[in-house]
């Protein structure tokens, strides 16, 4: 799925709005998702892997993590975003537009595995995950 690019606002003040330094808009499609949805969406992820890796391993942290970092990268690329993103209404799209790829998913997902990245934003609500892993979540 190819996206087009975000194109960012060149000052570096904080955003009035989450998303206005990267071009999104104020709400609607395309603006960023907010921390309500992400959350619930990250509960049914954690959930979706809880219940596969207690379906095809034991439910350990770490089965469970592996879990969750498999199906992220399964779907990121594949359909725009996780099964949460997707129930909720979010997707990932790479900053320089186009379609998101492997690494970024794979990046992203290991680093929102540590839980410590995610919990640090910036004012447009981009975790250190999504900037190092150069995407951004957005409402579908």
């Amino acid at each position: 799925m190819s996206s087009p690019a975000v194109q960012p606002v060149p000052a570096r003040a904080p955003s009035v709005w989450p998303g206005e330094r990267l071009g999104l808009p104020y709400s609607g499609p395309g603006s960023i998702g907010r921390p309500g949805r992400r959350i619930l969406a990250l509960v049914v992820d954690w959930a979706l892997a809880y219940a596969a890796a207690s379906l095809l391993t034991n439910t350990t942290g770490f089965s469970i993590s592996v879990m969750f970092v498999v199906l992220q990268v399964v779907f990121i690329p594949t359909l725009g975003g996780s099964l949460g993103h997707r129930l909720l209404g979010l997707r990932v799209v790479p900053m320089r537009g186009g379609w998101v790829g492997l690494w970024r998913p794979v990046v992203r997902s290991l680093l929102l595995a540590l839980v410590i990245p995610a919990a640090v934003w910036d004012s447009d609500q981009r975790g250190f995950h999504d900037k190092l892993a150069g995407t951004v979540l957005i409402r579908a």
